[in-house]
């Protein structure tokens, strides 16, 4: 694994992590298993990534839990281990959006309970409210920075206006937003504000749901409560002609002994404004299979090719 420097701050993380939605996400996926979530988090450790990245949305704190549980097992070291977690939902306001100082100050305090750690590698934003000003928001976790209960600073799903603000003092060490080969808006948008600021990028949904995966084909069907149903990506022409470029992909995944997953993640990994990737997992097996990526030496030619085929999907 290559270690990478989170934006300005002194993170260094594995180039390639794990998200851990599905490890206690309960709110968010049907039946999982918990132990295999904690299985998840292992392979991951046992396979060389250090970046665990959770949410309190993630089963409404369970996440966080599990991942501690994990990190107070005899094998692992707390040192070693990247923790990146978010919070925005006040559970005393029915879930509504809170980035008040107060809040934030309150949601680290819990998240570091749950993790059972003295403190959080990287603290986000998980979504802005419609309120706070941006930049007392940063202040008050730069103040959390200040006192060593965070590392590093981060903001998610902010516009490019909301990110400006709250980067005013230059508080903000990273942004973690949508991006990936079938949506690459922030490309235009994001990324030349990002380059000028020094501020590391970690895209969620790389894998665009499994999508990207290779997986898929016109004859899948999903459950009535599945939520690619109501995802466009697999809806009508557009599911067809991603479908289409995929089938491009696996020749070139062959050349590398690799999967098409295990292609696409090495694309990430080889471009310059993606600081980590982080795709979820639900089983072993899937983080197992992820770690292979990173001994993928792509191409200039190949990733110059991967990108020029995704680029009239956006």
């Amino acid at each position: 694994m290559t270690d990478v420097r989170i934006g300005r701050s002194r993170v260094y993380s594995t180039d390639l992590g794990l998200g851990t939605n599905a490890v206690g996400g309960h709110n968010l996926f049907p039946n999982l298993d918990e132990e295999k979530g904690k299985a998840v988090v292992r392979a991951a450790l046992d396979n060389g990534i250090t970046l665990l990245d959770t949410a309190f949305a993630y089963g409404m704190g369970r996440s966080e839990e599990l991942i501690g549980e994990v990190l107070q097992e005899p094998s692992y070291d707390r040192s070693r281990v990247i923790i990146a977690t978010k919070a925005a939902q006040d559970v005393t306001k029915g879930g509504a959006l809170n980035n008040s100082p107060e809040f934030l100050k309150q949601a680290v305090e819990d998240a570091l309970q749950r993790l059972q750690t003295n403190y959080i590698d990287i603290f986000y934003i998980h979504f802005p409210d419609d309120h706070t000003p941006k930049n007392e928001a940063l202040a008050g976790l730069h103040e959390l920075k200040e006192a060593g209960k965070i590392r590093a600073i981060g903001v998610s799903n902010f516009s490019l206006e909301q990110l400006k603000e709250a980067n005013q003092e230059g508080y903000v060490d990273v942004v973690e937003d949508q991006y990936s080969l079938l949506h690459r808006e922030a490309e235009i948008n994001l990324f030349p504000y990002l380059k000028e600021h020094r501020i590391g990028f970690v895209p969620f949904f790389p894998l665009a749901s499994g999508l990207l995966t290779g997986k898929y084909t016109e004859e899948n069907g999903f459950d009535r409560s599945d939520m690619r149903n109501d995802n466009p990506d697999f809806k009508g022409e557009r599911f067809k002609q991603i479908l289409a470029k995929i089938d491009l992909l696996r020749p070139i995944a062959e050349t590398y002994n690799a999967t098409v997953a295990q292609l696409v993640l090495a694309w990430y990994m080889k471009n310059p404004e993606v600081s980590v990737v982080i795709p979820g997992a639900k089983r072993p097996e899937q983080v197992e299979a992820n770690a292979k990526a990173v001994d993928i030496r792509l191409s200039e030619a190949d990733y110059t090719m991967i990108d020029e085929l995704f680029t009239d999907l956006n």
